[in-house]
């Protein structure tokens, strides 16, 4: 098999992304969104939002196009559901199956791997964002999938604040008031 071969392949097999439901609505709320969707729209969101400094765009860009490609074979994680045991152990051979694919896949599983450990301030970054989309769409679609998982203010701040605040203050300073209103009002 050639490499355009392998490399097409491979793009043939992330459209199965669109086919991946995540637990957060649209900003509607008419429906929701699917995997594919969120990884474009948090690529997007990367590529028009200013990183902090020391941040590369483009690399931060990449992780976030690629990072739910593992939701392929494990499904989704929703932050707030229930994680289903050996699910790191499962996205990890997803991400050997799906990244071997390439002819250079050894370089983007790489790549997936530290957005995963979330330890450079690429990946952190990039996790932030991952993170920073799914509460706006919420608060847009008046609390969204909040209601289904029953969050509270104080779930939120133990598992979604931190990962925000930590690769990305500036956005964490945006959203704070709105969730602090938000759970007030609710």
């Amino acid at each position: 098999m050639s490499d355009l071969d392998r490399v097409m392949a491979f793009v043939m097999e992330a459209d199965r992304l669109k086919g991946v439901t995540r637990a957060t609505l649209n900003a509607d709320g008419a429906r929701h969104e699917n995997t594919a969707e969120h990884s474009w729209q948090v690529a997007l969101a990367a590529l028009v939002l200013p990183p902090p400094a020391g941040v590369d765009r483009d690399r931060v860009i990449r992780m976030l196009l690629i990072h739910d490609l593992v939701e392929i074979d494990a499904g989704d994680a929703p932050v707030f559901g229930d994680v289903p045991e050996g699910l790191a152990a499962k996205e990890d051979e997803a991400a050997r199956r799906i990244f071997g694919m390439l002819p250079d896949g050894d370089a983007w599983l790489a790549l997936w791997r530290e957005f995963e450990a979330n330890e450079t301030a690429d990946a952190r970054y990039a996790k932030s964002l991952d993170r920073f989309l799914p509460p706006n769409l919420n608060l847009a679609a008046g609390g969204g999938s909040w209601a289904d998982y029953g969050v509270t203010e104080g779930a939120f701040r133990a598992k979604v604040a931190p990962k925000i605040a930590r690769g990305a203050p500036h956005l964490w300073a945006r959203l704070e008031p709105r969730i602090v209103a938000f759970f007030r009002r609710s």
